[in-house]
């Protein structure tokens, strides 16, 4: 391998580095903006879904956004049109149940993968980093031989330069390598924590749901009960007389 490209591919090994970093950074602070964006807006959701007294319907969770009201509004669509192909059957609440908590699944899928983007990126950046600079080193300690042979002498001051310059690849890879572990750490803990709240939300409006189902059928039942017992007390009264 001649020296001028031992020394192209050592500095386009550096440049890999810098570039790799340069998009682990960007790529951080994409990700810290988008997090604290979906909190903001989860809360502000999370704070209007506590005043809804029933099931909010499509319209009113168009106004919202983020994850828990992307979730919410699919719940809402799935539920209002299981509402209009059950209808009263015997047996359609339990299939409507079924159709809720499928969408609801299926939009949890959905918030996952947009939560994941970027992830890969920092788990290929940290486990390939080292190994990228230990590539560049390799090839710097060639290169630094060849100058040394070419020199003619091997003294300390010789060969401490061009292997110390050889090493700094090794170095590099090592510092772009930790902050993409400790981001990918991170926003894959958040994803976890995310992804739990998200599941206990959809619990939460399935329940809601179904209480609001149930609401209807009981106030019917009230007042099935209210006429059954005018009907006997007008009875006992056409009795007594």
């Amino acid at each position: 391998m001649s020296e001028t490209l031992t020394f192209i591919i050592v500095k386009g090994t550096l440049v890999l580095l810098v570039a790799a970093s340069s998009l682990m950074w960007a790529l951080v602070v994409v990700k810290v903006v988008d997090q604290w964006r979906r909190n903001r807006e989860d809360n502000r959701f999370q704070r209007a879904f506590r005043d809804f007294a029933r099931t909010p319907s499509k319209e009113e969770l168009a106004k919202y956004d983020g994850p828990v009201a992307r979730v919410a509004l699919a719940g809402a669509q799935a539920w209002e049109e299981s509402a209009h192909e059950a209808g009263d059957v015997p047996g359609s609440l339990d299939v409507r149940r079924d159709v809720l908590e499928r969408s609801l699944r299926q939009q949890l899928a959905r918030e996952r993968r947009r939560a994941e983007a970027g992830l890969p990126i920092f788990a290929s950046i940290g486990s390939t980093a080292p190994f990228v600079g230990l590539f560049g080193t390799v090839l710097g300690i060639i290169h630094a031989l060849q100058r040394i042979s070419g020199s003619g002498s091997a003294s300390l001051d010789v060969v401490a330069g061009p292997i110390g310059e050889a090493l700094v690849a090794t170095a590099i890879g090592i510092a772009v390598a930790v902050p993409a572990v400790l981001a990918y750490n991170l926003f894959l803990r958040r994803l976890k924590t995310g992804v739990s709240d998200l599941e206990d939300f959809a619990n939460t409006f399935v329940n809601r749901a179904l209480r609001s189902a149930f609401a209807p059928a009981a106030a019917a039942g009230n007042r099935d009960g209210e006429r059954s017992g005018a009907r006997s007390l007008s009875i006992a009264q056409e009795a007594s007389a």
